[in-house]
């Protein structure tokens, strides 16, 4: 009986790669918008900052599996930005996923429509 959880668990159980996604995605779809600073993109992993109600927050958010997504020239996504953060842990934040983008579209060489996926940003 324990061997077969046991073995079902190691069936259903995620990977780090699939939770990542997951995160991502929920952070994208319940989150709120908020004006960002890119201030280091190297090795696919970007670094920035924002604030939430007074509260300055700096993250980090590795964008490899998002290669397709990304600029050819790394440096051209520092600057201005929006992040998008979980309403209940502002510290749980992304600037990249598969459904939205807060790099700015002449960083990433996509059109001006596919870089506003995301929605606008509530008061």
């Amino acid at each position: 009986m324990i061997w077969r959880r046991f073995k079902d668990w190691l069936l259903l159980r995620r990977s780090p790669e699939e939770r990542e996604r997951r995160r991502r995605l929920g952070v994208s779809r319940l989150g709120r918008m908020v004006d960002a600073t890119i201030i280091d993109f190297h090795e696919g992993v970007i670094t920035y900052t924002y604030s939430v109600r007074g509260m300055a927050y700096t993250a980090s958010q590795d964008v490899h599996a998002l290669g397709e997504l990304l600029p050819a020239n790394p440096g051209s996504v520092i600057g201005p930005a929006a992040a998008m953060y979980h309403l209940s842990n502002p510290a749980n934040s992304i600037v990249l996923c598969e459904t939205w983008s807060g790099i700015p579209a002449k960083s990433t060489g996509r059109s001006e429509g596919a870089a506003k996926q995301g929605r606008p940003p509530q008061g």
